[in-house]
């Protein structure tokens, strides 16, 4: 560590406080401080490079500096840098918007912009509920509240999103404080020779049970599809997703899908929920939405909802909800400058190629000793290894990143999700580290 990196490191530790980060052991894991980045990879302040193994927390579609997006924030720069989106309009907002739902499963049709994959969740949470209320008038029991939800969910960080998660790891503290909510099994989470089919019968039973409990009060049932991310990249059938659909329609209750992570070509397919077959009353996206480069989110919804919001201003049916940012122009440039060069480059489906290649290239190590599972769907990997002290996953990680490659775990499951362009020789040396680190350190 040369004496700008260790000064750089110094002024960190005395003023920063980091998410997901336990400070009291973080000095000792040898920080990197990041100082620039370029297609697939990261430098640091000492020189050296780094495969960008999880695309910077899953955001990366292109790899870094890209040109065309490049090009099309500057180019925004020059005409407009903010204004707001509360009573206002821009071209970047409502081209985007056009762009998106051309890309949704059918019956979406408008778009609410929003920050972040947790402030997307919020809109829509609190969408579902309003419009419930509004369209329940004045019943007797009141408007349907309770929101039913997965284990081992992962929804985001404000007070809503924690409300209809599940990992216990990032949740349980805040339980005191969080909204009423109903609570169903995952279906990544599998008995002993258990089928994934078989597992999305038996959750899908369970959840049918609770709504008949709730009586009516539950206004809606949040998913991830196809894949549990944050819970340790846990996959389901698409036939969990296809029940949910049905459960909500039999109950009147609305089906939010959380495509944050799953979204924009991670799983294969442009929707995660596209290969189930069906279509949501609510969907977040963000994440690789702008293609890593600024934060922008957005709730897409179908027109029923939006029109349970309109009357005249005295019946105040608003949906009273936004931020200062919403539909900053300069992140609707990148992010229609990323759907542009998504189309253009047919990167959903390199992606889906990719995920191919992955599966291929893990296929060894799945079959080690020290490997309790490889979980995969589209791009988005999960390698779960045995326990052999504490932090075990985070040592496989340090062993890759001595190897020139950059990945992060969620506890003992070492995630691999690379920008959705990676070329095979980058994409060979990932898989080929990681094993090698594996091996490493479980023997």
């Amino acid at each position: 560590m040369d004496d700008r990196t260790q000064q750089l490191v110094n002024r960190d530790l005395s003023r920063v406080w980091h998410p997901f980060t336990q400070h009291s052991v973080w000095p000792a894991d040898r920080p990197i401080v990041v100082d620039r980045a370029e297609g697939m990879h990261l430098w640091d302040t000492d020189g050296n490079r780094y495969l960008d193994g999880v695309s910077s927390l899953w955001v990366t579609v292109h790899g870094h500096r890209v040109p065309e997006i490049d090009a099309a924030v500057r180019a925004q720069l020059e005409r407009l840098d903010h204004a707001t989106f509360l009573g206002l309009t821009h071209e970047p907002g409502i081209e985007l918007a056009e762009r998106l739902l051309a890309t949704a499963p059918e019956g979406l049709t408008r778009v609410f912009y929003a920050g972040d994959g947790s402030s997307a969740v919020e809109a829509a949470l609190k969408m579902a509920f309003q419009a419930g209320a509004q369209r329940a008038g004045g019943r007797p029991a009141g408007p349907p509240s309770l929101y039913l939800h997965v284990a081992e969910g992962y929804h985001g960080d404000t007070i809503g999103a924690v409300s209809v998660g599940g990992v216990e790891l990032f949740h349980a503290t805040y339980r005191p404080i969080l909204l009423e909510t109903r609570m169903v099994s995952s279906p990544g989470v599998l008995a002993d020779g258990q089928s994934r089919a078989g597992r999305a019968a038996e959750v899908l039973a369970e959840m049918a049970a609770a709504l008949e409990q709730a009586d009516g009060q539950v206004c809606a049932v949040i998913v991830e599809p196809l894949v549990q991310a944050a819970g340790g990249m846990l996959t389901h059938d698409p036939a969990f997703v296809r029940g949910v659909r049905e459960l909500c329609d039999r109950h009147d209750a609305l089906m939010i899908v959380d495509e944050v992570a799953t979204g924009i070509g991670r799983t294969g397919t442009m929707w995660a929920v596209e290969q189930a077959g069906v279509s949501p009353d609510l969907l977040t996206c963000g994440k690789g939405l702008t293609g890593g480069y600024l934060p922008l989110s957005a709730v897409l919804a179908r027109e029923e909802v939006y029109e349970a919001f309109l009357g005249a201003p005295a019946q105040a049916r608003t949906f009273f909800h936004g931020h200062s940012y919403t539909a900053n122009p300069l992140c609707c440039a990148a992010a229609v400058a990323n759907l542009d060069l998504m189309a253009e480059r047919r990167t959903v489906e390199h992606a889906a190629r990719v995920g191919e290649r992955i599966g291929e290239l893990t296929g060894g190590i799945a079959g080690h000793d020290g490997v309790r599972e490889v979980r995969r769907a589209g791009t988005m990997t999960g390698i779960e290894v045995e326990a052999v002290g504490e932090r075990t996953g985070f040592a496989v990680c340090q062993a890759a990143r001595r190897r020139g490659v950059w990945v992060r775990p969620l506890g003992d499951v070492v995630v691999l999700m690379p920008p959705l362009a990676i070329g095979d020789d980058d994409l060979e040396t990932l898989c080929g580290v990681v094993e090698e680190s594996i091996r490493e350190v479980v023997g």
